[in-house]
This record gives structure tokens, C-alpha cells and sequence, in this order.
């Protein structure tokens, strides 16, 4: 038994045929004006049976063309495109703007092909830790294949918002919400870097519609209300610890110096036990939150 197979075949815009509508509006003037001059001069007159019946006949084709003139007239504003069928046949695009004329048994359908500002909704994703993050995303889009739009996909508009919607769930999944030690790409911390990869992402996944991104980022990015209180008291404790970290090596790196100059210099000659109380006299200093007071030490180290 063998397998089957159904492809769907992608449309591509191509240029349709049709003219200037201005000049058919000339044509369809001229003919109704000869039209009303023979209806006019036949009134006047003392016609024969024949020249009824003629009369008659020219006036109605007269008629038949005036309407399949009048029928065949649309307009074409700027950024907007027309796409022309036949008997559900895609036929090709009308991209020139103005008033443009067709034959009337030709289907038109407009579309807009200017630029659309799109904001999601704010949608809750785990990041790529597992944490529960809110999100919410402006995209600038266009439709650049009208074709594709009109006849690859069943609703355009709604296509875009689905796929904006799970491209932001592939992204936020993709990378941490935050990383302290700035050792990863992060959402909070590589807007640019995230938002070139969500571009790419809706590019890749918008191009089967056949509409472009222009650009796009983020509007929203936060921890999940649930977990939004611990994640701020982590980033707290982190931020605590990586100062207490930075102040530490700083105060080790000035008692080194100071030890340093005082035996270069000749000051004083200190034992291992007296730098030991040096060295903890000076981290304490240093280090400490409060303000130290001068203690004179009037006695000896030993006693």
C-alpha cells in the first residue's frame, strides 16, 4: 500500500492586467452622450418601423456597454493593492494606485499593504529555568505577498496574531528571565539580542502568509505575580552578596598595599601576630557598615 501525500501549493503575487480608469471614465462619457443625443433626435423625428426596431436595438447595446463599463471601475489608494480573479482563479495584483478599470467579470479583492502596529496580549511562559514570567510583545508587520495572504492562509490578521502570540512562548522559553552573574543571554538583560532573535523567529514563521516583520520587542517582561515577591527578594540577596563579594576583595587588596608600604618603608617591623591584628583591625574598618571609632592603645599588643 502506498503512502499519500498532500502538499499545499503556495501562491506567489504576480502583476495582473488592467487599465487606465480614467480613460474608460472618457470612453463611458462619449458613449453616454451619444446615447442621449440618439434618444433625443429620434424624439424629434418621424421614424419608420425599421427605424424603430434599429433604434431599439442600438440603444440597448448602447446601454449593455455603458454597464459593463461603469461595472468594471475601482480605486487603488496608496499602499493598497487589488487582487484580480477569474472564476476563482488568482490572475495576478493591481499595484497602481488611482482609478483603474477591469473587465467587470473580474473579481477584485482590496488589500492593505501598509504598515500595521500589532501589541500582544500579556501571556504567561516558563523561562528557560522553569520560573513563570509575563509577557507581552509590538510587532510592526506589513503584508508584502498578497497572494499568499489572501489565499495561503484563511485569515491573515488572525494568523499574525497566533503566530505572534507563539513566537513569544518559543522565545521566552529559550532564555533565562535573569541571570545575576551576567554569565547568559538573558530576557531582562539582552533586549536587543532577544528581540533580533524574536524577529527572525516571526519571519520564519509569518513568510508562508507572506508578510514581513519590520520590527519588533518587547512591551511586557516581569516575573509572574505568584513568584514576583521571591524573585525580588533573590535579586536582593543577590545584589547584597555580589557588593559584600566586591567590598571584600577591595579591603584585602587595600591591607595588602598598606602592608606592603609599611614594610618597604621601614615604619614598622611586625611579626605574624601583630599583622594578624593589623590585618583584622583593617577588615574590620573596611568592611563594617557603621562607622569605627579611634581607640588609642596605650598599652602593648601582649598585655
Amino acid at each position: 500500500m502506498s503512502d499519500t501525500h498532500n502538499t499545499m501549493t503556495s501562491s506567489r503575487e504576480r502583476s495582473a492586467w488592467s487599465t487606465s480608469g480614467y480613460v474608460m471614465f472618457v470612453l463611458f462619457l462619449l458613449l453616454l452622450a451619444l446615447t442621449i443625443w440618439r434618444i433625443i433626435a429620434f424624439a424629434g423625428g418621424d421614424p419608420a418601423d425599421e427605424a424603430v426596431f434599429g433604434f431599439v436595438v442600438r440603444s440597448a447595446l448602447s446601454v449593455v456597454a455603458l454597464m459593463v463599463i461603469s461595472s468594471g471601475f475601482y480605486m487603488i489608494q496608496p499602499n493598497q493593492a487589488v487582487a484580480i480573479t477569474l472564476f476563482g482563479s488568482y490572475r495576478g495584483t493591481d499595484r497602481n494606485t488611482g482609478l483603474r478599470w477591469v473587465w467587470p467579470w473580474m473579481g477584485k479583492t482590496k488589500i492593505s499593504v501598509r504598515a500595521n502596529n500589532l501589541v500582544s496580549d500579556k501571556i504567561k511562559v516558563n523561562d528557560l529555568r522553569g520560573n513563570p514570567i509575563e509577557m507581552a510583545a509590538q510587532v510592526v508587520w506589513r503584508v508584502v505577498d498578497t497572494a499568499q495572504a489572501l489565499y495561503d492562509v484563511d485569515d491573515y490578521k488572525a494568523f499574525v496574531m497566533v503566530q505572534i502570540e507563539a513566537a513569544v512562548r518559543t522565545i521566552g522559553s529559550r532564555y533565562p528571565y535573569d541571570d545575576f552573574a551576567h554569565a547568559e543571554v538573558t530576557l531582562r538583560g539582552n533586549h536587543d539580542e532577544v528581540g533580533v532573535e524574536l524577529r527572525k523567529e516571526l519571519i520564519a514563521r509569518l513568510e508562508m502568509a507572506g508578510i514581513s516583520v519590520d520590527e519588533c520587542g518587547f512591551t511586557h517582561l516581569a516575573y509572574a505575580q505568584e513568584i514576583a515577591g521571591a524573585m525580588l527578594r533573590r535579586q536582593q540577596a543577590e545584589a547584597v552578596v555580589a557588593a559584600r563579594k566586591t567590598l571584600v576583595e577591595g579591603a584585602v587588596g587595600m591591607v595588602e598595599m598598606a602592608l606592603g608600604m609599611l614594610a618597604e618603608k621601614g615604619v614598622v617591623h611586625l611579626d605574624d601576630e601583630r599583622k594578624a591584628a593589623m590585618v583584622s583591625n583593617l577588615m574590620v574598618v573596611l568592611c563594617g557598615e557603621r562607622d569605627t571609632q579611634p581607640v588609642v592603645n596605650t598599652g602593648s599588643l601582649y598585655q
